[in-house]
């Protein structure tokens, strides 16, 4: 089994899994993740400057430190998608997913057939070989993630049919945008959390996965308990930023 299967398989299955946002595109960032003891990272593609060689070495990265890596691409636009997956993402996180008919596409473009993901054999993904077609097909059906992100009001009258779309493997709520859409800046206003709670639930009703960021990590035990499984927490330039703050007090100089 490979790390991409076995993560969908516990994606899938509900377990509680951790991670973080890479936004430092370069490999050594990811190595050093990787080591971590974390369950998966997510290269933002979104919200910071990686560019097709970036991914190829982040993701490389990740492979040689036996991780999990999802992307978080710019936009649901299916070369973005193809480029991430072609490069050998485990997954997609698909940003601003408002409709059905965008979870549909997005889905489509994360998989091979009629409409959907361009066809390449000799891929990292694939492992630099070109198995037989149906052999990749059903790799990649294993492999692949498909997390859509719900962030914005308008996905909010629509999160039920998004969360029963065929083929979503998980639904992540973009906590700091949807707290923005809403017109707050307390992403623990109680319209905040009444939104969160209301997307959790309809992802339990639907049977598909659902996970979040949360700046207060004391929050976790009662998303967990509500039936969110995926955690995307922190990032790297938090983490480097706390180190040197911790080194400066701890130093006493």
């Amino acid at each position: 089994m490979t790390v991409a299967t076995d993560f969908k398989a516990r994606l899938l299955a509900g377990e509680p899994l951790l991670g973080t946002f890479v936004k430092t595109p370069h490999p050594s960032v990811v190595e050093v993740l990787a080591q971590a003891g974390l369950d998966c990272l997510c290269l933002d593609a979104e919200h910071a400057p990686f560019d097709r060689v970036d991914l190829d070495r982040g993701l490389l990265a990740a492979r040689a430190g036996g991780i999990a890596a999802l992307v978080r691409v710019p936009s649901g636009a299916p070369h973005e998608i193809l480029n991430a997956l072609d490069l050998g993402a485990a997954g997609i996180v698909v940003p601003h997913v408002r409709s059905a008919a965008e979870a549909q596409a997005a889905v489509l473009a994360c998989h091979y057939g009629a409409g959907g993901r361009g066809y390449a054999g000799g891929t990292r993904a694939s492992g630099y070989v070109s198995p037989p077609i149906g052999e990749r097909l059903a790799q990649t059906r294993a492999q692949t993630s498909v997390i859509l992100q719900i962030e914005d009001v308008e996905a909010l009258d629509h999160v039920e049919a998004i969360a029963a779309v065929p083929g979503v493997d998980a639904v992540f709520i973009g906590r700091i945008d949807l707290t923005v859409a809403l017109g707050e800046t307390d992403p623990k206003s109680g319209k905040v959390v009444a939104a969160v709670t209301r997307i959790i639930e309809a992802c339990r009703a639907a049977g598909c996965t659902s996970g979040l960021f949360t700046p207060d990590l004391s929050e976790v035990p009662m998303w967990r308990a509500q039936g969110a499984s995926l955690f995307l927490l922190g990032a790297d330039h938090a983490f480097i930023r706390a180190g040197a703050i911790k080194l400066r007090a701890d130093a006493a100089l």
